[in-house]
C-alpha cells in the first residue's frame, strides 16, 4: 500500500453507530455533506470520538475497482486495502488515515471493518442478521441470503422499532448482550433507528408452511451463528477470539429455529 499521506482538517463530522462516536475530517465539505446525509440519524455532536479519521479523497481507479479486501496487522497497526480504498488504523491512539474516492460505499465499508475489528476486542459482533426491538427486548434474525431477515423487518408491526434489516450490532455488557440500530440497509433500503435494547433472544430463519418455533442444539446454535459473524482481519489471535466469543454468545441467549409463514402473524409469537 502507498504511504498515505496526512490531510489538513477543515471540515469534520461525528457519526455514532453501536455507541462508539467516529470523528471523520476531511479537507472536502461536500464530502462531509454527503456523509450527513448517508447517515442522518448516526451523526452527533458534543461527544468526545473514540475513534479519529483523517480523510484523503482520490480520483477511483478503475483496474483496481474489483481488487480483493485484504486486512492485516502490520507491526499494531491495522491495514485495511481494497480496490476502492486504503487506509491504516492504530488501535492503540485509535486514530487512522483513509485515502478513498469519493463515494459513501468506500467509507460505509470501512466503518463495518473498523466496527468488527473494535467488537472483537470485547466480545462484540456485526451480524448478518435482521434484529427489531419490542417491549424493551431486541430479537435478531439470522439465515443464510433469502432465509428472510427482509421478510421479517417489513411484516414487523408498527410497536416493533427496527435496529437493521441486515446487519446487526451486538455488544456485550457484563454478562448481557445489548443490540443496537445500524444505518447499514439491505433490501428495505432503510436505515434502522438509533437506539438500543438487551437481546432476549436470536431466532434462525427458515421459511414454511405454519409458524413455529422449535429449540435447538448448542452445536447448530453456534454453527448458525458462526457462520453469519461478520469479521474480514487475517489475524489468527483475533480469530480465536471470535470463535470463543460466539460461543459464550449462544451460551447466554437463547437460540431458536423460526420456521414462518410470510405474514404478520409470525410477529404474534414474538413478546
Amino acid at each position: 500500500m502507498r504511504e498515505l499521506t496526512a490531510t489538513l482538517a477543515q471540515a469534520e463530522i461525528i457519526i455514532e453507530i453501536g455507541g462508539a462516536p467516529v470523528r471523520v475530517r476531511t479537507t472536502d465539505t461536500s464530502f462531509i455533506e454527503m456523509l450527513e446525509r448517508r447517515y442522518a440519524g448516526f451523526v452527533t455532536s458534543g461527544k468526545a470520538a473514540e475513534f479519529d479519521f483523517d480523510v484523503e479523497l482520490t480520483e477511483p481507479v478503475a483496474a483496481d475497482a474489483d481488487a480483493d479486501l485484504r486486512v492485516t496487522l502490520d507491526s499494531g497497526r491495522w491495514r485495511l486495502e481494497r480496490g476502492d480504498f486504503a487506509a491504516e488504523f492504530d488501535p492503540h491512539s485509535r486514530s487512522g488515515r483513509i485515502r478513498q474516492s469519493r463515494n459513501p460505499f468506500s467509507i460505509d465499508a470501512l466503518f463495518r471493518i473498523l466496527h468488527t475489528l473494535m467488537l472483537a476486542q470485547e466480545g462484540g459482533f456485526l451480524l448478518h442478521a435482521a434484529s427489531a426491538i419490542r417491549n424493551g427486548k431486541a430479537f435478531v434474525f439470522a439465515g443464510v441470503s433469502g432465509a428472510g431477515k427482509t421478510t421479517i423487518a417489513s411484516l414487523a408491526p408498527p410497536d416493533v422499532t427496527l435496529l437493521t434489516d441486515e446487519i446487526s450490532y451486538i455488544r456485550k455488557d457484563g454478562n448481557r448482550y445489548t443490540a443496537f440500530g445500524t444505518p447499514f440497509t439491505g433490501e428495505l433500503g432503510k436505515s434502522g433507528e438509533n437506539v438500543s435494547a438487551p437481546i432476549g433472544a436470536l431466532y434462525l430463519l427458515e421459511k414454511g408452511r405454519q409458524n413455529q418455533i422449535a429449540p435447538v442444539t448448542a452445536a447448530e446454535a453456534g454453527r448458525a451463528f458462526l457462520s453469519n459473524v461478520l469479521f474480514f482481519a487475517e489475524d489468527q489471535e483475533l480469530v480465536r477470539s471470535v470463535f470463543y466469543s460466539a460461543c459464550e454468545f449462544v451460551g447466554q441467549v437463547p437460540v431458536y429455529r423460526l420456521t414462518f409463514l410470510p405474514h404478520s402473524s409470525v410477529w404474534e409469537m414474538l413478546t
